[in-house]
């Protein structure tokens, strides 16, 4: 299932949300402007969960490095794919969120969502190698607020049936219910080190957004 729109108009313009897809493309640009050093930055700046619990990787790592790879990790991607689908469900679920909470608070609970995703996959894969990058932690948190705060939204969704394009509307809360579901199912069933995707974080980021965004909502 591919979402195509929602069916909430926002009331105001999302300016954070924009900006927000714009520096990753920005940073995407960066990545390969670079070429082959590309997986040095990405390396240098991603996530990898044994450079913060193994004593030679912390020593490796730097504290210097340590703290500002739990954003930098959110804003590097592996694909231009890996990107397109990020930056489209930040676009889909992220101006009405916005528009709920307010441009700053917006900006606040993105970041703090991608840094929950960031913990929950180090806790769960605590001596893990393996660099993990990509929005989608911050992405999914910003799905768990839609989730709750836009329950009655129907989401325009596009089918592939066979060679046909088949557009319907499915309900938000039930969109989302079966992207969690399948996210747990591929982080149970799956894992992180077999699939290569932070299952765990998607899911961390995503509570973590139902969770919070109480805290930072705005009463209009």
């Amino acid at each position: 299932m591919i979402p195509v729109r929602d069916t909430i108009q926002s009331r105001h313009f999302p300016f954070v949300n924009i900006v927000l897809i714009l520096l990753n493309v920005f940073f995407y640009g960066i990545q390969l402007s670079l070429g082959g050093e590309a997986d040095t930055l990405m390396i240098r700046y991603a996530l990898v969960p044994a450079r913060y619990t193994d004593p030679g990787g912390v020593a490796d790592f730097g504290s210097g490095q340590a703290i500002p790879a739990l954003f930098t990790f959110m804003f590097i991607h592996g694909s231009f794919w890996h990107l397109l689908g990020n930056m489209w469900f930040l676009y889909i679920f992220g101006d009405n969120v916005e528009d709920r909470l307010g441009s700053l608070s917006y900006l606040l609970f993105y970041l703090l969502c991608g840094l929950a995703s960031g913990f929950t996959h180090i806790l769960l894969n605590p001596h893990s190698p393996v660099p993990t990058i990509g929005a989608s932690g911050a992405v999914a948190g910003v799905m768990g607020a839609y989730f709750l705060l836009y329950p009655r939204a129907r989401i325009v969704t596009l089918v592939p049936l066979l060679f046909i394009p088949w557009f319907i509307e499915i309900p938000a809360i039930l969109f989302l219910a079966l992207w969690f579901l399948m996210q747990f199912l591929n982080a149970t069933l799956a894992g992180d080190h077999t699939s290569g995707i932070a299952w765990w974080a998607h899911i961390g980021g995503f509570a973590f957004g139902a969770l919070i965004h109480r805290i930072f909502y705005r009463k209009t």
